[in-house]
């Protein structure tokens, strides 16, 4: 299988891709592996995982050129995403005692004492994704090795050596060559991991691929999570404090890692009495940003991953411009070397078009006016999706008004595409199911046991 360079469309490696004999046999090894993982202490296993932490942040530089070579990420975004990964991990190792420890439910009055246990799964399948490979990677990997499973992961093939290089931090943490096992290939060797008798599948992809995942692991009767796309609105409402900060701050919600984000701004809705001057400083910001190689120094805009999602973007821009939007920037590839494509301010949209309702995953972005709150929450709703929303607004209640209206996992009151790892990353309708982060994504990797106990 042959590593692609988006920027420069060379090889930049070639890797062994894994087939059902070589899967079987990893599966075997974390199978032999996992009781002796999961009777290790839970401090050693925590221990293990800030020093795959401290790895990361020795190893930054060297870890974010691989990335960027074969993702197309800026170095400075590429960094900025392991960074985002140690302090993810940091706040997991911080809490994972607390939330695996025993929990005592009785009141201590009784005579049966009463409490649940959290025990491993047993061994998981992590099928990741490119867009943020570090990120979503210990969003699952992390808890789920310190709760005592043993992981069997798949990288994208948008992101093997990434992938790899994960895998050896992991190793010289410490983590058992069994623990911890890496299948390497594209989706027909994710396809074959679906036929191994794992213990839980946790999957972060497209809401066509995980739908298709969860239809065939459902006779397992295991745990199947999935953190899939979306196509997430913000609307700016009328008395917003300063217009320029929430059009360049939404600009960047909109575009950043190119827009390749499941909870990128993918749709904005204006309130009409700010909107020809949010427009005119949405314009600005963007026109100011450099496009470029991903090494160059302050590159904003590098390539997409896959050179098959300018297909997508320009039927979205040819279906918007036919139906009467105005584009006002961009609209088409850059010609030359490398997967890059201009980043697309379309105004006069509706939802009569693909790009307001389908998801974009790339540099593009509708903007459309509205008369009031309640416009503005009816074409909100107007969506298959439900990963995250946002409002703003200089009134909180007013805010937060229109967010409870909302059915989705994640609501941001004056900012947007924001992740915390002490709040649950879950998605609604077609966004998916399950969660990660927060204690809820720490005992996402467990099973309960209830405990009565007399004495």
């Amino acid at each position: 299988m042959n590593i692609i360079n988006p920027a420069t469309e060379e090889v930049v490696a070639v890797v062994s891709e894994d087939n059902a004999s070589s899967l079987s046999m990893k599966f075997d090894r974390l199978a032999a592996a996992q009781p002796t993982w999961a009777a290790t202490s839970l401090n050693d296993r925590i221990n293990t995982m800030e020093r795959f932490m401290r790895l990361l942040d020795e190893n930054q530089p060297a870890l974010a050129a691989t990335l960027a070579s074969e993702v197309g990420k800026p170095l400075n975004q590429a960094m900025n995403e392991i960074k985002g990964a140690i302090a993810r991990i940091k706040w997991l190792t911080g809490h994972a005692a607390k939330y695996l420890a025993d929990e005592r439910m009785d009141d201590g009055e009784g005579s049966i004492e009463e409490y649940i246990s959290y025990e491993p799964l047993g061994i998981v399948c992590n099928i990741s994704a490119w867009n943020y490979p570090y990120l979503v990677g210990v969003n699952v990997f992390v808890p789920a090795l310190i709760a005592g499973n043993a992981v069997m992961y798949k990288p994208s093939e948008y992101a093997t050596n990434t992938g790899l290089d994960i895998t050896t931090c992991l190793k010289a943490a410490g983590v058992p060559d069994g623990v911890f096992q890496t299948a390497i290939g594209a989706g027909d060797v994710g396809g074959l991991l679906l036929d191994q008798p794992f213990d839980g599948y946790f999957f972060t992809g497209s809401y066509a691929t995980g739908k298709s995942i969860h239809e065939q692991v459902a006779p397992k009767l295991v745990p199947c999570q999935l953190e899939l796309g979306g196509k997430d609105p913000v609307y700016i409402t009328d008395d917003v404090r300063d217009l320029t900060a929430v059009a360049e701050a939404t600009a960047d919600g909109a575009f950043y890692n190119n827009g390749q984000s499941c909870c990128a701004v993918e749709r904005i809705y204006v309130h009409e009495r700010v909107y020809e001057a949010y427009i005119s400083a949405f314009l600005k910001q963007v026109n100011a940003w450099k496009i470029g190689t991903p090494t160059d120094e302050g590159v904003y805009f590098g390539p997409l991953t896959r050179n098959e999602q300018r297909l997508v973007l320009e039927a979205q821009v040819t279906d918007a411009l036919a139906k009467g939007a105005n584009l006002l920037a961009g609209g088409k590839r850059l010609e030359g070397k490398g997967f890059y494509f201009e980043p697309t301010v379309l105004a006069d949209v509706n939802h009569t078009m693909t790009v307001m309702k389908a998801e974009s995953f790339g540099p593009i972005i509708g903007i459309m006016q509205v008369a009031s709150d309640e416009e503005a929450v009816a074409l909100m709703k107007d969506t298959e999706y439900g990963l995250t929303a946002g409002v703003y607004a200089g009134n909180r209640q007013r805010a937060a008004s229109i967010l409870r209206q909302l059915n989705v996992g994640s609501a941001y009151w004056n900012c947007c595409d924001r992740v915390s790892a002490a709040l649950p990353w879950s998605g609604r309708q077609h966004s998916g199911i399950g969660a990660t982060l927060s204690h809820q994504g720490i005992r996402a990797f467990t099973k309960t046991k209830a405990w009565h106990i007399k004495g």
